[in-house]
């Protein structure tokens, strides 16, 4: 069956690769790819090969300055002595080689998954490759080198004239598509995320509401560390429900970092593969209440590359293609392929049994701090 989704994807997204020892594995893609092809759930017709993004696309958002010395860096020019004045050469985003070309392939992808979408041949499409929120106008942050989630929306903005619904669900704060559009009220940009007391970026807070005649349009619903499945979900419903129907968009773009799960080994979140479920269906659901589906979904972080990110993705594109899964035990041929290779016991089912997961004491509490942060979040939307 071929659905009205797109899945962007291609082998060559894995060229986005900083170091071995680096978090950010690309590899996990291909575990996440495998898993859908083991569950039945692409067809031919369903996979779309991204493309390179033009400087032209990039520079809707990165300064020309910057983006010479990304190219320049990945061909081995001799400007380390500028690099750190970039936010490159750092722990977070070593300089790899023909960087400047990986990066613009996960921003083509994401483009591709746009034009798809606004062109009515898809409803909704999928660059599990994208997510790269972190990175700002002329400088590369948190593991990102080119912010393709403020680069799409730049381009439906110049292209469609769309109003845009972002939806940021990763536990790190989406910091560089809040300032990218925070005095934009075309733009509104929701991210529900881990407390910045913690946690990189340290921004998201509640009153960070927007400038000028953006204001209002840049919401922030920073959650208690330790945070569980059902706190989660019972907020992010609320706020993503009520922002949409307040806003009315064109087409929603959501961000889909997994690392808000419990086994996370870079965040301090306490969620299990229920909220990956409950993510892309109320995203699926608003986006054909009100956008005529228009729905460009991308990736994320997620730094449990074997027991996380390729669950919750495939759950995603489930959800997107009209395939949902039940729980059940996963592929045996996925298992089998892929256990050789990750030290850690894969997981035999596709949603999570909560008894290894640590009891967490002040769960009343958090629960109760989250939601006075959701009533402050909710103001404006009154």
């Amino acid at each position: 069956m071929d659905s009205r989704s797109r899945l962007i994807y291609s082998p060559a997204f894995t060229s986005y690769y900083f170091h071995k020892h680096h978090p950010f594995n690309q590899q996990r893609l291909l575990l996440m790819y495998d898993l859908m092809q083991a569950y039945r759930l692409l067809d031919e017709a369903e996979i779309v090969a991204p493309r390179y993004a033009t400087d032209e696309e990039i520079a809707l958002i990165h300064d020309q300055r910057y983006m010479e010395t990304v190219r320049a860096l990945g061909h081995s020019a001799d400007l380390s002595a500028v690099a750190d004045s970039y936010g490159l050469g750092s722990e977070d985003c070593p300089v790899f080689p023909r960087m400047h070309e990986a990066a613009s392939l996960i921003v083509g992808g994401t483009l591709r998954a746009a034009e798809l979408v606004m062109t009515g041949q898809a409803d909704h499409a999928f660059n599990p490759a994208g997510g790269l929120h972190h990175a700002q106008r002329g400088r590369a942050s948190g593991f990102c080198i080119y912010n393709d989630c403020s680069i799409v929306i730049a381009y439906l903005r110049k292209h469609w004239n769309a109003r845009v619904m972002y939806i940021d669900t990763d536990a790190h704060h989406g910091d560089g598509v809040q300032w990218a559009f925070y005095d934009d009220p075309n733009v509104l940009t929701v991210s529900i995320h881990e407390t910045g007391k913690y946690l990189f970026p340290g921004t998201g807070n509640v009153t960070e509401r927007g400038d000028g005649s953006g204001y209002g349009y840049s919401l922030n619903l920073p959650l208690d560390a330790f945070t569980e499945d059902d706190s989660f979900i019972e907020l992010y419903q609320q706020l993503v429900s009520k922002a949409a129907y307040h806003f009315q968009p064109d087409v929603i773009v959501s961000q889909n970092g997994c690392d808000a799960h419990a086994y996370d080994p870079l965040t301090h979140l306490s969620c299990s593969m229920r909220i990956y479920q409950a993510i892309p269906r109320l995203a699926h659901q608003l986006a054909h209440e009100l956008c005529g589906g228009r729905w460009i979904a991308v990736g994320g972080g997620g730094y449990d590359i074997w027991r996380v990110v390729p669950r919750a993705w495939t759950i995603l594109w489930s959800e997107m293609s009209g395939r949902p899964l039940q729980d059940g035990t996963l592929p045996e041929v996925w298992r089998a392929n892929w256990q050789p290779q990750s030290e850690l016991a894969l997981p035999t089912h596709l949603f999570d049994d909560a008894a290894p997961f640590p009891p967490i004491p002040r769960r009343k509490e958090i629960e109760e701090t989250n939601r006075r942060m959701l009533e402050r979040a909710m103001f404006l939307l009154a």
